[in-house]
Order: structure tokens, then sequence, then C-alpha cells
């Protein structure tokens, strides 16, 4: 069961990051530089007086998830992308961790697709959104993490698209974006039954490929693991700066780079992360180049249904 405060900690957590959510759709379209997108995103949540609970990402097309922008990216949006923009605040170690995805307007859209690609992104995006209502509505203390992800399958099928099933929902507790539980976007049998007072993140994700991620290169986004001893003293100078301010939620090479040289950065980064001090989220795509669409919200489940804190 949560208390009242952590309770006013979730809701506030949740309407912080549903502002900035609304605000910043509106700056997806044709010609925005993602990192543009990125930075307006994590401006707002601190604007708001929250912490920022995972650099924003923005994921296009077939990349599902996991990209935000490094230091000086120059990718910006095109007409038609299919734009995935996740993103999370924190008060008082609280989290909240929503998503939507958009395709990306302009005045040439009709004339870069035809009426049955329009047609099929617009599917993937609205089963995405029907499979987020249909897990909202099946939970409740009681119910079974299984029948989550079979409502979640059996809304997208409904498409006649597939779920991803290598990447889940999770539960969130205090300073713990990724807590114990996993929610899954098929029916994995799981008998473990969600409690009154749970906070879940529920987030399918659909496709028109087969429903399976893999790994790219690159990584953006990291975690603090352990403390490891070093012999670069530059290395070990960033390690403590990762300790001391980001030891509990993942964060940003870019965040960085106001301490530290981006260069030999670069290289402490490289070797933090193969000491495993440091763990890093290479950046996800659909194995088959299908197009993704993801929608998320944080839910506390109560005794006979559950709260949405990022409507």
């Amino acid at each position: 069961m949560l208390t009242e405060e952590e309770r006013k900690s979730y809701m506030e957590a949740g309407k912080i990051i549903s502002e900035v959510r609304k605000d910043a759709i509106k700056l997806i379209k044709n010609d925005t530089p993602i990192i543009d997108l990125v930075e307006f995103v994590e401006g707002g949540i601190l604007d708001k007086g929250a912490g920022i609970s995972f650099p924003c990402n923005v994921s296009i097309n077939e990349i599902t998830a996991h990209y935000t922008s490094p230091l000086g990216d120059k990718n910006k949006i095109v007409t038609g992308d299919l734009v995935k923009l996740d993103l999370g605040a924190e008060v008082n170690g609280y989290i909240s961790d929503t998503a939507v995805t958009i395709m990306a307007p302009g005045d040439n859209l009709e004339e870069v697709f035809d009426d049955k690609t329009l047609e099929k992104n617009q599917n993937i995006i609205e089963a995405s959104e029907s499979a987020l209502n249909a897990a909202i509505d099946t939970i409740h203390a009681g119910v079974e993490i299984g029948e989550i992800g079979q409502a979640v399958e059996d809304a997208i099928h409904e498409y006649e698209l597939n779920p991803i099933t290598n990447l889940t929902g999770h539960s969130l507790e205090h300073w713990n974006l990724h807590a114990g539980l996993s929610i899954p976007n098929y029916n994995n049998h799981s008998t473990h039954k969600l409690e009154e007072g749970d906070v879940i993140a529920v987030e399918p994700f659909a496709t028109d490929g087969i429903g399976v991620v893999d790994d790219i290169p690159g990584a953006y986004i990291f975690s603090f693991m352990r403390d490891r001893p070093f012999r670069m003293a530059h290395d070990k100078k960033v390690l403590k700066h990762i300790e001391h301010n980001y030891r509990d939620l993942p964060f940003s090479g870019r965040w960085l780079t106001k301490d530290f040289n981006k260069n030999r950065l670069h290289a402490s980064m490289r070797n933090l992360s193969r000491a495993m001090a440091i763990y890093a989220y290479h950046p996800l795509k659909e194995k088959t180049n299908g197009m993704v669409a993801q929608t998320e919200h944080t839910i506390i489940v109560e005794e006979d249904g559950c709260t949405v804190t990022t409507l």
C-alpha cells in the first residue's frame, strides 16, 4: 500500500510529465532537430520543479527505444516519421514514465507516402494505443501479469500486427525506474498477481515486423552500476561524478559534457562500461526493420481497478 505522501508524489510526477508531453508533441514535425525536442523535454521537466527520471528518448521508425541525442546530434525529424517520444519525471524520487507515437506532419505528407502506407502507419499507432487501453481495462489488484500481456497481444493482433515480445513494461519503486516486475506485451503465462499499491509502467509496442528487437551500435544512455578501481585519474574522476550525481537513475552521456571534455569523456565512458562500472543502453531496432509505435502510461494498481498518473 502507498502512503498518502507517496501517492501524492507519484501523482505530481505524472501531472508534470503529462504537461511536458503535450507541449513537446507540438515540436514533432518536419525538420525539427531531435536534440531540440530532447532538450525541450528535459528542460521543461526541470523548469516545473521535478527531476528527470531518464534521458528523453526519441526513437524513429524501426528504431524502437533507447535513442537520445548525443552532443551535437545533427539528426532531424522528417515528414511521415513514426516518432516515439518516451519521457519521465521524478518528484521526491517517485517516478512517472510515459510515451506517445506521432506520425510527423508536413505539407508534403501525401506526396511522400501513398494512401496504403499512410493507413498502415496510422494503424500501427492505433494498435499500440488500443493495446494500452485494453491493458488498463484489465488492471486491478489480483490480476495475473499474463492476463495483462494477453490483453495487449489480442488488441495488437486485431490490427493484424505484432507486439514486440522482447520488450516489456515494468514496475516502479522509489528511485527505481525498473523495479522487480516485468509487464509483458504478450501472454507469458506469468501467474504473479498485482497487489494494491503496486506502481507499473505499461508500454505496448506494435509493429508490422516480426516483433523482436536487437541492439545496434552506439550508446547514449547509461546507468551507474558499482564503484570500481581505475588506474587513470580521468576515469576515476568521471566515475566519481556519475556516482555522486546519477547513482539511482539513468543518465545521458550528453549531460556529462558540461563538466568534461567530450573526447576524453568518450574514452573514459568506454573504459567504465568495459569494467561494468556503468551499464550502456544500446539503441534497439526492430529485427526486420518493421515500423514501430509505442504508447505508455504509469499506473497505480487499486483494489477494484487502477489510477493512471500520466493522462
